[in-house]
């Protein structure tokens, strides 16, 4: 939290955009869950709502007034809950608004009137253009949003401005992260942390940040260590099998112990992906080694 950059809690971005933050900072919101305002007439698009926190409804009452607008519709990225809490509060101030949400899961229909959100779907209010992108990875029902009229796009959780994010599934969020870097050369207005000059550029150290895990991963256990000199080292003879949590620690060395175990889910992410492609094997002890090694055991 130290390192982060102080966000305004209000802030116009661009002519289009206001953002508008949830009140809700800590060690994984940054300094809290994004939405946006967006749009330059009465009626307006409100991307994502918030974890429900009174200070994001006042604000959001205040730059309506400021603006004279409504919020039209509201879309909804993905269904985690510091996107999607302030849902009430946002239909108190705006009993109209058209709520627009990812795919629903099991048990969470919360709100009347809510609608799907279909891949490829375009949302317009004045000055604005979005077009709904299905972006499964941080979440299966994960949803960004091209703004055509800058070039930009709201990424959601699957790419953020501080940081990298996580993710359900490796493989799906990879293939997203370049289906989003391919869709845009402008801004990314990401779900949380500053905004991303340029999107494609950030997306693709998110791309190269995956495939240098990916290499730590297959290095340690290859060889013991991170550096590829691991041969004949007593660890590397003792053991053929590494934990998820065991590889962090190797890999993870300069991260604060306290941020280990959420790194280790990650890791097995990783190791996950290696298995479907032949290149690891998890063994009934719950370690995981190389396809063409033998085990230990």
């Amino acid at each position: 939290m130290a390192q982060l950059v102080p966000l305004p809690e209000v802030e116009r971005l661009s002519a289009s955009v206001i953002r508008i933050l949830g009140g809700n900072p800590g060690k994984f919101t940054l300094q809290g869950t994004n939405t946006y305002l967006v749009g330059r007439g009465e009626q307006r698009i409100l991307i994502d709502t918030g974890e429900g926190k009174p200070t994001w409804g006042k604000r959001l009452e205040s730059v309506l007034s400021e603006e004279k607008a409504t919020v039209y519709q509201a879309l909804l990225t993905h269904w985690h809950g510091d996107h999607v809490k302030g849902v009430s509060d946002l239909l108190r101030i705006c009993p109209r608004a058209q709520v627009f949400k990812s795919q629903i899961q099991p048990g969470e229909n919360e709100y009347e009137r809510q609608q799907d959100i279909q891949d490829g779907q375009v949302f317009t209010v004045d000055g604005v253009t979005l077009v709904a992108c299905h972006t499964p990875g941080h979440t299966v029902d994960h949803m960004a949003f091209v703004f055509e009229e800058e070039n930009a796009m709201f990424t959601g959780d699957n790419v953020l401005g501080h940081g990298t994010a996580v993710f359900e599934d490796l493989p799906v969020y990879l293939s997203s992260l370049h289906r989003m870097r391919d869709r845009v050369t402008g801004r990314g207005y990401p779900g949380h942390g500053p905004v991303i000059e340029k999107a494609s550029a950030r997306i693709g150290e998110y791309i190269q940040h995956r495939q240098q895990r990916e290499d730590e991963v297959l290095r340690v256990l290859r060889d013991g260590r991170l550096d590829g000199s691991g041969e004949g080292s007593p660890e590397r003879n003792l053991k053929q099998g590494w934990t998820p949590l065991e590889l962090v620690k190797k890999i993870y060395r300069d991260v604060p112990e306290s941020l280990h175990l959420p790194a280790s889910h990650g890791v097995l992410q990783v190791l996950m992906k290696l298995e479907g492609e032949g290149q690891t094997v998890h063994e009934e002890s719950g370690n995981w080694r190389l396809s063409g090694e033998k085990s230990a055991l």
